[in-house]
């Protein structure tokens, strides 16, 4: 069987935090069973928080202690895997007999990663993927994934792997991932743009592979008659903009905004050999005479001890 039914979820982090947020998500098992997807992909930093707007106290040369504070907010809102929220979504795997890819922010040791989790469900948590270079101002707040957590995993519709928002614009990485094989290329984002279609329908078209972006769907906390500390109450709105995208850059599905819902679209893998009849970016389109591309996969420590 080639043909499934695959899915993004939009929705946003609740601003009173990760179990507010975990509960939200679970609300949506019978949805995701009434559309019998066999992949869910669900928005960057969903479980964690996207803190849009917030400066943590930081000025070029200063770091406030207020910033400090609001760090150490964000830190203990952070999870860490594995941990009871991911025991909670394997579970959701599990019922629901769908895949899952779920933004988080990953608390390791006093480091946070924006990370990429997979769940199947056969195995539960499967792989984790740190994002390799936070956008921007992230640098300040969240650390450098390195090569050892770039994973493809096997499941029941295809083999999943990708990129979370800002990386997808990172052309040897693209080059990486798509030797490994991808089918479905999962984009967990908060970008909200026009440009970022484009983007999501470029991988498409170039790696020859379906695309699934999950982006976050967030008003302000203001918005919500919230009153969360360290949040900027003046952020605009992450409108969301969740799109599928077929192995010719063709959109299936979306892109969905202003609101939550679950996207979904009918897929079917046997168009990604036709697809690569004229274009194959790792295979007979990729010149190994003239280029090669190594990836390092080691896990990278500071501290190395030799015994």
């Amino acid at each position: 069987m080639t043909s499934f039914t695959i899915s993004a979820l939009q929705i946003g982090s609740h601003p009173e935090g990760k179990a507010r947020t975990l509960q939200h998500i679970l609300s949506f098992e019978e949805q995701i069973i009434a559309s019998q997807s066999k992949l869910v992909v669900m928005p960057e930093a969903l479980l964690g928080g996207y803190p849009k707007g917030e400066t943590f106290g930081t000025y070029l040369g200063y770091r406030l202690d207020e910033g400090r504070e609001a760090f150490a907010a964000y830190f203990d809102n952070a999870v860490t895997v594995p941990s009871y929220e991911t025991d909670d979504l394997a579970e959701l795997s599990a019922r629901t007999k769908a895949a899952i890819v779920i933004g988080v922010i990953e608390r390791s040791g006093s480091t946070l990663y924006c990370t990429s989790l997979y769940f199947t469900p056969e195995k539960g948590l499967e792989a984790k993927h740190r994002k390799l270079m936070p956008t921007g101002t992230e640098r300040l707040i969240w650390g450098l994934g390195d090569g050892s957590t770039l994973p493809v995993v096997d499941s029941q519709a295809g083999r999943l792997g990708g990129a979370i928002c800002w990386e997808n614009h990172m052309p040897l990485l693209r080059a990486a991932m798509y030797a490994k094989g991808v089918d479905i290329w999962c984009a967990p984002t908060v970008d909200e743009r026009d440009i970022w279609q484009s983007t999501m329908r470029h991988i498409g078209h170039e790696g020859r592979c379906f695309v699934v972006s999950a982006c976050q769907i967030q008003p302000s906390p203001e918005a919500l008659g919230i009153d969360v500390p360290h949040w900027d109450n003046q952020r605009r709105l992450i409108r969301g903009g969740s799109i599928i995208v077929d192995p010719m850059g063709n959109v299936l599905a979306g892109p969905l905004q202003d609101k939550e819902g679950l996207l979904s679209a009918s897929i079917d893998l046997a168009d990604i050999p036709k697809a690569r009849y004229d274009l194959d970016v790792s295979g007979h389109y990729s010149r190994p005479d003239i280029f090669e591309l190594k990836v390092d996969e080691r896990p990278k420590s500071g501290v190395v001890f030799h015994k």
